[in-house]
């Protein structure tokens, strides 16, 4: 939200443990978010929609909550320590972003509200259904299986000549790699699989791809693969390697092509979930969020420096074409 919010709790704060919310608790309450994301994770395009949404529900950020961000610099391994300096200030409710930070707040506590966004929070096991998520986790879960395969066909048609296709991924997520070979085989082409668990990893990563023989790479749903993005950029310009991106924002930002739902649309859903707890509801028996709306976005001036033809029937099902 605004910087002084993402970096030090409000002079003076008041905060309410989480028993107190069953009543009508004393503000400003904390809300504490974790992410092994580096960059920003609620820049202002994304602390609008879910700082609308709060006030929609009765809660304005300063005068009823305030909110302390952490990363980990874009790696899972400091999300255990994170999480518990964080949990240790009785937050009303955690964020938690990604399958880590996610694992991180639930082992450390078991009675503070978890909202959090997850690739598939069945399929990773951090609930126990979608309807009835049991504990004190639930959240959006963004269909991440289905997505990704789904992204592997769409860089087919990007690269149609291709014998190889990459597919990029972070081993702490739910793994989607049954589904992605099953595209593969359908579509005749062989998956090259490859994992990387930290930022610092992805170049490399794709360079031992293209060594493979890859001819186009699939951006698996990750916030450790989306918060290196910047890095990926360069990497498969200089290779001149098509890729597809989860997140509708990348290609805005000069990826190729994306198809996911877009950040604006999570955060809203994220705090309409926040919104059910702080008025009482038990994230037990508060079911998952699914996004409704997927955009697929292609951007032409990337596909101009890659000296890629986008085919027309791709370009007609795009909802955003960048030109």
């Amino acid at each position: 939200m605004r910087r002084r919010s993402l970096l030090a709790l409000g002079a003076g704060a008041v905060l309410a443990a989480p028993g107190v919310l069953r009543g009508q608790p004393l503000r400003p309450i904390l809300i504490a978010a974790l992410s092994p994301d580096p960059t920003e994770f609620f820049p202002e395009y994304l602390a609008v929609p879910f700082r609308q949404t709060m006030q929609a529900g009765g809660w304005a950020e300063d005068r009823d909550y305030t909110l302390r961000a952490v990363s980990t610099g874009g790696s899972n391994a400091g999300l255990p320590e994170a999480a518990r300096q964080l949990i240790a200030q009785q937050p009303a409710v955690f964020l938690a972003f990604g399958d880590g930070a996610i694992r991180a707040a639930q082992a450390v506590t078991s009675s503070i509200p978890i909202a959090a966004i997850a690739d598939d929070m069945v399929g990773s096991g951090l609930v126990a259904s979608l309807a009835r998520p049991g504990g004190n986790t639930t959240g959006v879960s963004i269909l991440a299986s289905e997505l990704d395969a789904k992204r592997l066909a769409i860089l087919h048609e990007l690269a149609p000549q291709a014998v190889r296709l990459g597919a990029l991924a972070d081993p702490t997520t739910v793994s989607t790699r049954d589904a992605l070979e099953q595209v593969a085989r359908r579509l005749g082409v062989e998956l090259v699989y490859t994992t990387a668990d930290n930022a610092a990893r992805v170049p490399a990563a794709i360079q031992e791809m293209t060594a493979a023989g890859i001819s186009g790479l699939d951006l698996c749903a990750s916030p450790i693969l989306y918060s290196a993005r910047a890095a990926i950029f360069d990497v498969v310009a200089a290779l001149q390697l098509p890729a597809i991106y989860q997140l509708p924002e990348a290609a805005d930002e000069g990826g190729l092509a994306a198809y996911g739902t877009r950040f604006t649309q999570i955060y809203r859903l994220l705090a309409d979930q926040v919104v059910r707890i702080l008025k009482g509801a038990q994230p037990a028996d508060l079911p998952v969020q699914q996004p409704t709306k997927f955009e697929l976005v292609i951007n032409l001036k990337t596909a101009t420096a890659l000296g890629l033809t986008v085919p027309q029937s791709l370009l007609a099902r795009a909802d955003e074409v960048i030109e």
